[in-house]
């Protein structure tokens, strides 16, 4: 099971009731962060989350609604007893942004491991959890992500039976580990059922809609995705400022075939995203706006690709 809590809902300032623009997502004891902008803590304490688990944070872009929340989160980390390394990840130029924020963040316990993404489709994996990443359309550079929950092989006793694996060594296979016994070479494969489905989110915000993306977001159980703009009579406006309206993203979603989608980082000046709901709902029927503090959770499918 992956837990996915949409902190913050808001583009370019916070407004009352709307935080800036913040995904959290917990799997198998750890937490990754996409952006946090300012109301991130305050989002976390609500919901009861902890600091200390945060091992990985994606910034998409450095503008100030994505990133400003950074420096007092990654005191309250320290503050919550953490000494392991930080993995940050982001675009081009992500060493001098840390530079710069940290200035009031000085002297933390722990050691920042910064990944400076600059090659297109760059993909890095966290134990059971792959990131991929892709290059948007926007004002400066910008990445959408890709997080793919992976789901081990099961342990297939009659399979390990009928290839005369001894006992003994079962479990060696089972975690991926090969074991030769008197010239004879015993393989994982010969003890794994069928590969198993996994959990995929992809989170796509300030860029224009691209062909590129469809594909990137191709069957994700949950499309988190900007729509700065609700009413179509906007689309000037998002062309010419590098962001989506509500239709568009509904476009992209169901261009991608995913599963879901929630609609965020909503323009201040837009009130009441729920107005314009079916604007997308006429393109895709699976569609939330988000809201600070929307949560699911998404359980492993039971078939087998």
């Amino acid at each position: 099971m992956i837990d996915i809590c949409l902190l913050g809902c808001g583009g370019s300032m916070p407004v009352p009731g709307r935080s800036l623009t913040s995904l959290l997502i917990s799997f198998n004891g750890r937490k990754i962060l996409i952006d946090c902008g300012e109301g991130t803590q305050v989002s976390m304490k609500i919901l009861g989350k902890g600091f200390k688990k945060i091992d990985t944070i994606c910034l998409t872009h450095y503008h100030a609604d994505h990133v400003l929340g950074l420096p007092g989160l990654l005191l309250t980390i320290a503050n919550s007893g953490r000494c392991e390394p930080l993995n940050i990840i982001g675009p081009k130029g992500l060493a001098k942004i840390i530079k710069g924020l940290l200035v009031v963040a000085p002297n933390l316990p722990y050691d920042l491991k910064l990944i400076e993404v600059e090659e297109e489709n760059f993909k890095i994996k966290y134990g059971d959890i792959i990131i991929n990443t892709t290059y948007e359309e926007h004002t400066v550079p910008c990445l959408g992500y890709s997080l793919k929950a992976v789901r081990k092989r099961a342990f297939d006793i009659s399979k390990a039976k009928r290839n005369k694996v001894p006992q003994n060594i079962w479990s060696k296979l089972q975690s991926g580990e090969a074991e030769e016994i008197d010239g004879m070479c015993f393989t994982p494969e010969m003890v794994l059922g069928d590969k198993r489905n996994g959990i995929k989110i992809s989170y796509v915000t300030d860029t224009r809609p691209t062909g590129k993306l469809v594909d990137f977001i191709k069957g994700s159980d949950l499309f988190i995705c900007e729509g700065m703009y609700g009413a179509e009579e906007e689309l000037e406006k998002a062309v010419r400022n590098k962001h989506m309206i509500f239709k568009e993203a509904a476009e992209l979603a169901n261009s991608g075939k995913v599963k879901e989608l929630w609609l965020t980082h909503f323009s201040p000046s837009l009130t009441d995203p729920h107005a314009y709901i079916k604007n997308a709902e006429d393109i895709f029927n699976n569609v939330k706006i988000g809201e600070d503090r929307l949560c699911k959770s998404i359980n492993f499918e039971r078939n087998y690709n």
